[in-house]
């Protein structure tokens, strides 16, 4: 006999196997917290900590960037648009999640759970993406220089707009009838119901497409960019030397650009594999193959990679700054010396 819970979808709209039981009924109360109060407290301080940079990180990146919009070049677009989306899962997220940790149970029902897997998994997924299309211009602007001639604004408003649709329409699919969000194994936080792929074909196809759209398609176009940079980049070394200052410049810059884009992408795959594994170990393993003290772990990595951005972003900032300054100091004393 199945248990049933207020609110909670009728078992039979997601699953097609009588004998399958959701992982979230095996422990009885699906939102009561299968951690020790102790972790929960702790795992609420971290994110919560994690939420108040992120946020203001990101905000001040918004904030900054939206104060000169109009002067904005393409790439700045597409990192407004990544600051957006690591905001949106800031506060949209992180204070749920705190909130029930410190509760020691999900609070929130199973409507509340439904908007928090679908906010998550919206901007992560609008983050990756967007990640995706910024590895893709540092590509086309490195190897294929005819490219930036013709990149207007008007053209990544329409990318950035196609970014936004394809995010949004994954994550709706659950809500639509086609995969489901249901909670965590530890119970105070809610995700992709990866455990359908043991329910159903339907299940499996969910967890399939899911992975290869939202996860190693993005992932394999990131990691190909940036190779054929780095290849690119070795075999024109020598030609570079031989320009002028003015494309040297040019070349310094979108170089620098490339490096941050880098960094923000390693960031965000380093935080996100580990809960991926975890994921599909999940679906396609045992119910209970990852214990739900290491589950924990992952999740809390993954939540932790919209501060990663803000933070590169000053440092590279710092970098620069201090690059500038020294020449700015070099070059005075240099026509200091000459006056003399």
């Amino acid at each position: 006999m199945f248990h049933t819970f207020p609110g909670h979808p009728p078992l039979m709209d997601v699953m097609e196997n009588i004998s399958y039981v959701p992982h979230y009924l095996l422990h009885g109360d699906p939102f009561a917290s299968k951690l020790s109060k102790e972790a929960d407290i702790i795992a609420g301080f971290y994110i919560c900590i994690i939420g108040i940079m992120s946020a203001t990180g990101n905000g001040y990146v918004i904030y900054m960037t939206f104060k000169r919009k109009t002067k904005l070049k393409p790439p700045e677009l597409m990192t407004v648009n990544l600051a957006i989306f690591d905001f949106g899962i800031s506060v949209t997220g992180k204070p749920f999640f705190v909130v029930s940790s410190f509760s020691h149970r999900w609070l929130f029902g199973w409507e509340g759970c439904q908007f928090y897997g679908w906010a998550g998994f919206f901007f992560g997924c609008g983050s990756l993406t967007t990640m995706t299309v910024v590895s893709l211009d540092r590509y086309l602007k490195i190897c294929h220089l005819r490219y930036g001639t013709w990149l207007k604004r008007h053209h990544v408003f329409l990318c950035l707009g196609l970014v936004w649709l394809y995010a949004a329409f994954w994550a709706t699919m659950p809500l639509v009838g086609w995969g489901n969000y249901a909670p965590e194994p530890f119970g105070t936080s809610c995700t992709l119901d990866w455990w359908l792929a043991q329910a159903s074909v339907s299940g499996q196809s969910f967890v399939m497409v899911i992975l290869f759209f939202c996860l190693i398609l993005p992932t394999a176009i990131i990691v190909f960019s940036y190779v054929k940079i780095i290849f690119k980049v070795k075999s024109s070394t020598k030609e570079i030397s031989n320009f002028d200052a003015r494309i040297k410049n040019n070349h310094s810059l979108e170089m620098k650009l490339t490096k941050v884009a880098m960094l923000i992408c390693a960031g965000f795959l380093i935080a996100w594999i580990p809960y991926a594994v975890v994921s599909v170990v999940s679906a396609f393993g045992d119910p209970d193959s990852v214990p739900i003290c290491v589950s924990v772990v992952p999740t809390l990595l993954a939540k932790s990679s919209a501060m990663y951005n803000p933070i590169i972003y000053q440092l590279v900032d710092l970098k620069n700054s201090c690059s500038s300054c020294c020449a700015n100091v070099m070059k005075k004393r240099k026509n200091f010396r000459k006056s003399r």
